[in-house]
Parts: structure tokens; sequence; C-alpha cells
């Protein structure tokens, strides 16, 4: 696979970027360009060079990517243009650029995971299922997005790659660990991206940087290779709304015979049903799940002002929380067990490579029995088991997606927040991880300092199409949008 590592703009490029960026190319979404690509508007060669411009500009400022494609994206964009030419386009996202977050196979191309602990002359011969669907269906692959070291924190910095910014802000994080991806759809590098989720791992970063993002109930995404997380983590699709999100969920969704604990096919497409609104839905409201953590007031307000939407649009909403303890200590269980056996391989030497908080937790993993191991296991389902009677009498939960907005970038967790590690400040997003249902970030304004606030969108397992369908309705009735980062222009503005 051709690539292009370095990312220092020549002028040549930036006069290039002005030119192109005028016609609002780069804030399409995956549907507008489609339509675009039907009525000979606009082409797929102009999409990509205007997405690979964009990112080019900005990573700089950011650091979402850890490699480009450039020359590769723009044969298979020529190669797209030409079918849309003979009107034989291929699949669903024919010449629609993505990402891919360098935690997921794509082949030709090293995936690092953001390790220097990783040897780049690998194979690289293999998709991961995901991405293998997208290469089906005719996406152009624009580069690979940053992710810390084996995805292993709320926040996207890593040894290997450095620290990945805000887009509004870039003093403070993007969140993580899908924190590149997020940033590259904020500013216009690619409509679609795919991300992973193993405790809220696109959805914080959604919520960060004001795009929209799903957690799928977990098996509806395959995975492969197994994660060493085991069943915490997702594949999810991060965009700009609901509908692109429906539709890369239909390209994504089906199933694979690498992973064994695949779900069998969608009973239809995500996109149908979309339009279907909220009235007669039941909602329960938790504005802090018991008391149990303390949220900003600017994102507590804009919660509040988007239930009060819902219950606008014929929805019956109620303010009741589920019956759910916080299950934190069994999720670090789970999850530094996992960290311990992502690097069970390595050397001595190879692990002094590691981030410093990754050895720590997988020290902390490695001394947890296997007995300690399946009590967690017990908690999370009874964890299940009170989720699933909680969704018998509500459609939908709805919460913050995070307690605040963006902190400051390089760091796990706030400066003076006293919190230990990054799961003191997600308490509203592991816990989804655990019970493996669908949650969604949406992004429903901004604080006094402009950074995006993100509402949380829960739905019973397997109840993915249902979610999409709550969303899709905020969006429709303006009460959710993708917060444009300074500089960003509205199209047809």
């Amino acid at each position: 696979m051709s690539e292009s590592t370095g990312f220092t703009e020549s002028a040549e490029s930036a006069e290039s970027t002005e030119s192109t960026e005028s016609t609002g190319l780069t804030d399409l979404t995956a549907v507008r360009l489609l339509d675009g690509y039907r009525r000979g508007e606009f082409g797929p060669v102009a999409v990509t060079r205007a997405a690979l411009e964009r990112a080019e500009a900005v990573q700089p400022a950011v650091n979402a990517f850890v490699r480009l494609f450039a020359e590769e994206a723009l044969e298979r964009a020529a190669a797209s243009e030409e079918r849309w030419r003979r009107g034989e386009p291929r699949g669903l996202l024919d010449g629609v650029p993505v990402t891919v977050k360098d935690i997921l196979l794509l082949r030709g191309a090293p995936t690092l995971r953001g390790s220097r602990a990783v040897d780049p002359a690998g194979r690289w011969d293999e998709d991961a299922p995901s991405v293998a669907r997208l290469r089906e269906h005719g996406a152009v692959f624009l580069g690979k997005t940053t992710t810390p070291e084996f995805g292993w924190k709320g926040v996207t910095d890593s040894p290997l790659s450095g620290v990945t910014r805000n887009p509004h802000d870039p003093a403070r994080t993007a969140g993580g660990s899908s924190g590149g991806a997020a940033a590259a759809v904020a500013l216009g590098a690619g409509p679609l991206a795919l991300g992973t989720d193993g405790g809220g791992s696109v959805r914080i970063p959604a919520a960060f940087c004001g795009i929209f993002a799903l957690k799928p109930t977990y098996g509806r995404v395959p995975l492969y290779p197994a994660s060493a997380f085991g069943t915490l983590a997702h594949v999810g699709p991060m965009t700009r709304d609901a509908a692109d999100a429906a539709l890369l969920m239909d390209v994504i969704g089906g199933p694979d015979s690498r992973d064994w604990s695949a779900l069998a096919p969608a009973p239809g497409s995500f996109r149908e049903g979309l339009d279907g609104g909220v009235r007669g839905l039941r909602v329960a409201y938790s504005p802090s799940l018991g008391g149990q953590v303390a949220v900003e007031p600017e994102v507590a307000a804009a919660v509040r002002r988007t239930v009060e939407r819902l219950a606008a649009l014929g929805a019956y909403v109620e303010e009741t929380d589920p019956d759910l303890t916080d299950p934190v200590d069994a999720f670090h269980t789970l999850w530094f067990a996992g960290a311990a056996r992502v690097v069970q391989h390595l050397t001595r030497e190879r692990r002094e490579l590691l981030d410093p908080g990754l050895r720590e937790i997988c020290g902390e993993g490695a001394r947890r029995s296997a007995l300690d191991y399946l009590a967690a296991v017990d908690v999370r389902m009874d964890l299940g088991r009170r989720m699933g009677l909680f969704h018998d009498t509500h459609d939908l939960l709805v919460t913050p997606a995070l307690p605040r907005t963006a902190f400051e970038a390089g760091v796990e967790v706030p400066k003076g927040s006293g919190h230990r590690r990054w799961t003191g400040w997600t308490p509203f997003t592991y816990p989804f991880n655990l019970t493996q249902q669908p949650a969604a970030s949406v992004p429903v304004g901004t604080d006094a300092a402009g950074l995006p606030i993100g509402v949380q969108l829960v739905g019973a397992r397997h109840a993915d199409a249902l979610v999409l369908r709550a969303a899709h309705a905020l969006y429709g009735s303006g009460a959710a949008e993708a917060v444009r980062p300074p500089g960003i222009t509205p199209a047809g503005s």
C-alpha cells in the first residue's frame, strides 16, 4: 500500500486546499456525497483529494493520523469515479472516504496499535472484518487514525505517535481511545470513521469532539483478531450524524466467519425506519445515575434540554435511575487482565517501551487470579440481568455521555480531579460495555467555552436500530447537530 507518512503541507497543497474546500466537499455527510455522485454534481476524485488535503492541513494542530494513503486513495477514487460514470457503483459506499483506527487490520499497512513494541515489519496481508466490508463496498481508505497504546485508556496519546488534540481547542484532549477518528470526522478529513470501544472509546471522543458515535450491541460488528479485552470490545461507526452511522452499520454489521461470537445478520437495513420518530417510546432519564456522579452544570442543562425535546416529540419521559451500582472494580479486573494479556508475549526489553500507565495496569492485571476474574464476570452477569429487567419497562435510557467537557491534553485524568484512572471521569460509558448494550453519544451543543457536550442514548441489547432512530429524531428536530470546530464552514453558506 502506498503511504504518505510526512504531514508537512506544501504551498501548492495549501493553495489547493483553499480552492477545493470552497466547494464545501469536506463538510458533506456520506449520504450527501453519495447523492452528489448519483446526480453528477461532483465525483469521488475531487472529494478524496479535498479530504486528503484537509487531513494534511489539520494534522500539525491535532495529530489525528499515524499515516495517510494518498496515492492509493486517489487510485481507488478514480476507479470509483469510472464506475459511477458507467452507472455501476459498487455497494453502498462507493467512493466515500473513510478512516480506520490503528487498532484494526488494514491490508497492506502496518497496524502498530500506538505501540513501539509492535514490529512494523509484519505481513499485514489481512483486513479486519469491518475493513473488509468497507473494501467490498468501494469505500476509499484515507488513512489510519491515532490511538493510545493498545487502546488502553480514555484519552489518545502514546509513546509512538504522541498526543492527539481536540479540534475545538488544541490545548485539550480529543478523548479516546478513538480520539484520532473523532478529530478526523469533526475536521472534515473523511465523513466516516471506524473506531473501537471497550469502555467508551467511541463515545468519549465523540462527546469531546462534537460528533456522533455508536457502540453497537456486542457481536453486531464482527471483530478479528479477537480482542485481548474479550467481550468488552466493540467496533463502531463514528460519523457526523445518525443517518451516516445507519448507512455504515448496513455495511459493517454483517457476520464474518472469523468471529465465532458474531451475531446473525440484522433483520433489516438500519436505514429502514430511521424516520420513525420517538412518539410513544418509554424514555428513562437518569441525570446522574442516582446521584452517583457529579455532573458539570452546563452538561446537565444540555442533557435536560435534550430530554425535554424528546418529550416534545412524543416520547413518554420519566426521570428514574436503573438499578445500577458502580461496577468499576469488576470492570478494572476484566480490563487490567486484558491489558496484561496484550503484553504477555513481550520481552522485558520490549515492555520497557510501553506507556508507563499501561505497564502499571498490566502489573495489576497479572496479579489478579482466575477467581477474581470469575467474580468480576458474576458482577457483569448480574448487571446485565438488572438492565434487562429495566428495559422491560423502558425503551431507552438517557444520560450524559460524560459528566464534563474536554480537559487538558496529555494527561489520563483531569488535573486536580483526584481520579486515579480514566474510569474515574467516564462513569456513564463503561457499564454498558459490561452489559453489551448499544449506546450512542449524540452532540447536543456546547458549554460557554465552545466545547462540545454529548448525550448518551442506551437501548436494550439488539435494539441498535431503535437507538439510531431516536438519535436521528434529535437531529431532525435540531436538538442534535455536529459541532463544527473553528474554521469549519457549513456547506452552502
